[in-house]
């Protein structure tokens, strides 16, 4: 160095850079997916991220501007900041950027490409001339990345620039040579062990841009540009250093363009000594590196409000690069199935439904009891939803007549004397979406008016253990099965455990949903329930029939057996095809907007539901009690109807009796018809009626609200 200097008297060529290119990480584009359906929704603002980049390491081979999904700020940052320090390390080193992310592809294409390199560039020219740089010299090499995200298939477009500061006139070289050339043997072996140490501190690794001393003794000294005023004192000889990403031995990287134009806008120079820092294998590699000089004077730039022009983007062919990556092809498709299952919901929180919690609907666990023509329907219609956890109980097998209603099954599972339909279904659940986590559970419910045997009383009481257990492990009971009888069992374990229960039967022609009320707890539990962020809500007596009834709770009798001595269209599903996926469907839409009622299963009927403004309080509408519908009327209408205190299945004295008694009590219930009406009161009631001269003319409900699926 001693014997090598610099002389601006030099004539030279017109300085070139090697342009940087980037490459977009797999993983960026899965996170802007996340941040796009959860964050912006339709918000096109700009967004700060990071890129990463090391000196070249490779004498073949210049390292790109890397862009990984780190690269966007953290999901639990409110404002989305950017720390770049704190991403920064040896090998890569962080630097600034601008995400401009179209909601359309035609929005993509219409960006105006230069404005957006203008603003960035005016950035970096507000950066140098504030003093900024100084403090964070990274802020020299901002890069900008515009995209648009087909999100339905996978496919992203995406383009990148490097804004740089254009010199006018371009600077000139005067000498570019590998810097064991430029360099004495001492001062090579200074400089390289001044860089590493550098390059290993936690708190200058990071840094791109620097200051290379050289003292009379050759002792090599790396700093940071702001030591630049108290180096020209020591009168050392001073390089402008930055790691360079290319591997060319005649052109230095992009990133010195800016440099130069900071070090003659900041400190007036003219004349700029510039050291390329190169490595091999992690270390300081003075064959590789490059030392230069260039001359520099472009016209204006003392005038304030001048903003030199910028170029950057980066191109193909001398034309601007679009780039798409196609990642459908490369994804699991368990993954993309997920993927593409929660985009409509996800979607649906972008304007319609802001409050709908995602995260909620797929904790949920659900029990669907029946898995006929409305246990396949409703099945469907939770996964749409978003619910990931469905179980699925039947004792039946797939029939010939089955597939064209009950939607989860083919001809193949009625081969070979059928499979259970439990069992089919939890197959075709998890192959129509693989991130499904359902269970089939192949069990027979016992039911009131069945009596059983001595040598059966075992197998029956496993049967009510194993259906407790069942009903306590889930969040929602769906009450979906082909008797009345059969639906008595699970109310009562229902009411008992407190749980969401909803109800769906059809007739031939009418259907009934309803969701059953509270269990028949006492009032200081439901005190507490309230009390636990719920809100204030008065709730009378079960007496005063403020409680929302049950399925049971209109019945003058105990369910009994519906299923014997029937003729083949009793025994048979005799619905209008469309019943079952009309009722299943409003079943489930009952069960979201109760979920997301503040109040939950204590949720109020609501059968308006509009306010002064004529929009519904709740972001999913009313919450009904009873829905009744008719397709012979295209008609439907919500009802409501309070618990009865004669109920057979979840009035207080029942669960009292249940709680007491435990098995005994539904092994009397199973095997002797008039023990719950005995039991609640009926008996009397109707002995009481007998004794007057009346004629009672009680209709069924919707053909006894009976579901006569198979």
């Amino acid at each position: 160095m001693e014997n090598q200097t610099f002389d601006k008297s030099k004539s030279g060529s017109i300085l070139q850079f090697a342009p940087l290119q980037s490459s977009v990480d797999e993983g960026f584009w899965h996170r802007l997916c996340s941040f796009k359906l959860n964050h912006w929704k339709t918000d096109e603002s700009a967004v700060s991220i990071s890129g990463f980049f090391a000196p070249c390491s490779h004498h073949r081979i210049s390292n790109h501007l890397t862009v990984l999904s780190e690269s966007l700020p953290s999901e639990t940052n409110e404002d989305l900041s950017l720390k770049i320090s704190s991403h920064s390390n040896r090998n890569k080193c962080a630097i600034p950027g601008t995400l401009y992310n179209t909601n359309t592809i035609q929005g993509f294409c219409q960006l105006d490409k230069q404005k957006l390199l203008k603003e960035e560039a005016e950035k970096i020219w507000d950066d140098i001339r504030n003093g900024k740089v100084e403090e964070d010299c990274a802020l020299l090499s901002r890069f900008l990345l515009i995209s648009f995200a087909d999100l339905k298939k996978w496919r992203f477009y995406y383009s990148v620039a490097f804004p740089a500061l254009v010199l006018d006139p371009p600077a000139t070289l005067v000498d570019l040579k590998p810097a064991s050339e430029w360099f004495s043997v001492e001062e090579a072996k200074s400089v390289s062990a001044a860089c590493n140490e550098w390059r290993s501190s936690t708190v200058t690794a990071g840094v791109p841009f620097f200051l290379v001393t050289i003292a009379s003794n050759s002792h090599a000294t790396v700093r940071q540009l702001s030591e630049w005023e108290s180096c020209q004192q020591d009168s050392e000889k001073v390089l402008f250093g930055f790691y360079d990403p290319c591997h060319l031995t005649n052109h230095p990287g992009w990133p010195l363009r800016n440099f130069l134009a900071f070090l003659h806008t900041r400190w007036n120079l003219e004349t700029v000594p510039f050291f390329c820092y190169r490595e091999n294998r992690g270390f300081a590699d003075m064959s590789l590196s490059l030392v230069g000089e260039a001359l520099i004077s472009p016209q204006g730039w003392k005038d304030q409000a001048h903003v030199p022009k910028a170029v950057g983007w980066e191109l193909d062919r001398e034309k601007k690069l679009t780039r798409s990556v196609n990642l459908a092809t490369s994804m699991d498709p368990t993954r993309l199935a997920e993927s593409a299952a929660d985009l409509n919901l996800k979607l649906m929180r972008w304007r319609a439904l802001p409050s709908l919690d995602l995260g909620l609907l797929s904790a949920t666990r659900c029990l669907l009891l029946g898995a006929g023509t409305l246990g396949c329907q409703v099945a469907r219609t939770l996964m749409a939803w978003g619910v990931r956890k469905i179980t699925l109980l039947d004792s039946g097998k797939v029939a010939m007549s089955n597939p064209l209603r009950q939607s989860l099954y083919t001809l193949e599972d009625c081969l070979n004397g059928g499979q259970y339909k439990a069992m089919a279904a939890e197959r075709s659940l998890k192959s129509i979406f693989p991130a499904v986590d359902a269970k089939g559970v192949v069990m027979a419910i016992p039911m009131p008016g069945h009596p059983v045997s001595t040598q059966e009383e075992s197998k029956v009481l496993d049967d009510c253990r194993q259906l407790q257990e069942l009903i306590d492990s889930h969040d929602v009971i769906f009450l979906l099965t082909d008797t009345r009888e059969s639906r008595w069992l699970p109310t009562l374990l229902s009411t008992n455990s407190n749980k969401i229960t909803v109800n769906a039967a059809l007739g031939f022609e009418s259907f009934l949903v309803m969701r059953h009320g509270a269990g028949a707890v006492s009032s200081s539990k439901v005190a507490h329930a309230l009390s636990s962020g719920m809100g204030n809500l008065s709730i009378g007596d079960e007496d005063k029939g403020t409680r929302l009834g049950c399925y049971f709770c209109n019945d003058v009798v105990a369910p009994i057996d519906s299923t014997s001595n029937r003729t083949l269209d009793q025994q048979c599903t005799v619905t209008r095809p469309g019943l079952a996926p009309i009722a299943s469907a409003l079943a489930v839409e009952l069960l979201v907007g109760l979920l997301h009622h503040p109040l939950g299963i204590y949720a109020p009927v609501e059968n308006s539901g509009l306010n002064a403004s004529g929009s519904s309080e709740q972001p999913l509408g009313i919450i009904p009690h009873q829905i009744r519908g008719s397709l012979s009327q295209f008609s439907q209408m919500t009802l409501v109807g309070h618990a009865s205190s004669s109920c057979t299945a979840c009035s207080r004295i029942i669960v009292s009796e249940f709680q007491k008694n435990g098995m005994d009590f539904i092994l009397k219930a199973i095997n002797h018809p008039t023990y719950l009406e005995d039991l609640t009161g009926l008996t009397e009631l109707q002995k009481s009626a007998n004794s007057f001269d009346v004629d009672w003319d009680i209709e069924d409900e919707i053909d006894d609200d009976d579901c006569v699926e198979i």
